[in-house]
Parts: C-alpha cells; structure tokens; sequence
C-alpha cells in the first residue's frame, strides 16, 4: 500500500509520508555515525566523526533540501542527546559548512564553487592566512576535479568534502587565533584525512545506494527514495 500525502499540515502539502519516514531514518543512522570519533580538530573539542563520510550523501537520496534538513537534524539530536557541556565556537562552526558539501553532492551545481572561491580569498585577508597562503590552495580541488564530477564518484566526493573543508577554514582562521606554524602542520594532516574521507563518502554513497535498491525491491520502502542505477552491485 503506498502512503499518502501529507496534506493537512501547513508547509507539508505534496510531501510524502516515505520521505519523512526516510528522513527519520537518515536521521537514525546520522546520530548513529556521529557517535564514531576518527580525531579532533585542532583549536577546538569539536571532532570529525564517520558522519563526515555519511553525511554528503544524504541529499542524493532524499534530495537536496531534505538531505540538508536531515544533516541538521542529525546534528542538533546529537546536541541534545549529549548536552552542552563540549559545544564551544568549534563545534558551532561545525554546523554548517558540511551543509554545503551535502548540497553540492546532491546537485552537483558549479554554482556551487562560489564557496571555495570566497573561502580562498576570506582566508588571505586574514594576516595569518596570508602568511600560509599555500594552504587555500586545497580549495582549488573543486575546481579542478569539477568538469568530472558528473562520470566520477570520487571527483565529486573530492569536491564535496574540499567545498564543506573551504567553508569551515574560510571560518577558522578568523575564529580562531592558530599559528602560521599549525596550520603549515596541518597540509599533510588535512591531504590524508581529506583523501581518506573522500573515498569514505564513495564508500558510504555506494553502499546505500545498494541497500536502497534492495529494499526498494523487496517493497520494505516506497520506490520515490532516489537511487543512482550506475552504482548497482547486482541486477
């Protein structure tokens, strides 16, 4: 039986009632990852977790706009669930430039390399920035691996992690008051960890690319959950 529309709900007119089962699921399974530390950022008690792999891939299933409202939602569950006791300027930074990684994932836009761009020029106005300038050249990345981002998943998770990476450092350096010298020690930290993340989020895409297809074809969920059919393990 498929469910219905919600309609009686101000603002919820047309969407279905799969999709918000769908988001609650996403939800679940984000809180689940954010729960999974991979290590800290420096300056702060804020933490990268395995959610910084499930999350960009959240708008390729439920759409952009529910993929972003999903992200949030993860996010201040995971706030409430453990209070406020480590949320410092780190944390709160931490909200939002994975927003646009999961936005350019789901839409795949050069609109979207607005970001990098500013993030770039934000970072060598500040004088310490300057002093490290090379560092901003991460944020090329995008640019460089957009005119494939269509034909590879690895390019497009490159640009998805590099574009949510520009806006939280874009931030950072005004935010926080980190050495030249830390954030020269950060190139090789951040050229792993960023390569690592990317396939991370392949790795994540793929495998709930496959899951979705299953269910889908078992009718555990309704079918308007998007899928990308070129990531299909089996037919």
């Amino acid at each position: 039986m498929k469910m219905k529309s919600i309609k009686s709900i101000k603002g919820f007119k047309g969407i279905k009632a799969e999709k918000l089962v769908a988001l609650a699921i996403f939800v679940l399974l984000g809180y689940i990852t954010l729960q999974l530390p991979i290590n800290n950022l420096a300056g702060s008690g804020a933490k990268f977790t395995f959610f910084d792999l499930f999350a960009p891939v959240s708008g390729a299933f439920l759409g952009s706009w529910f993929g972003i409202l999903a992200v949030l939602l993860m996010q201040i569950a995971n706030l409430f669930f453990h209070g406020f006791a480590n949320f410092d300027k780190g944390t709160l930074i931490r909200l939002f430039p994975i927003l646009f990684g999961v936005w350019f994932f789901s839409k795949r836009s050069s609109n979207f390399l607005i970001i990098p761009a500013l993030a770039i020029i934000s970072f060598n106005l500040n004088p310490i920035g300057r002093s490290v300038w090379y560092y901003s050249l991460f944020w090329t990345i995008p640019f460089l691996v957009y005119p494939i981002v269509k034909k590879s998943l690895v390019a497009r998770s490159l640009a998805s992690t590099f574009i949510a990476h520009s806006a939280g450092g874009a931030i950072w350096i005004w935010a926080f008051n980190l050495p030249a010298a830390v954030w020269k020690g950060l190139i090789p930290v951040v050229a792993l960890e960023r390569s690592l993340m990317a396939l991370g989020i392949c790795a994540s895409f793929i495998l709930m690319n496959n899951a979705v297809i299953y269910l889908k074809r078992k009718k555990l969920i309704e079918p308007g959950i998007l899928t990308e059919k070129k990531y299909i393990f089996t037919k």
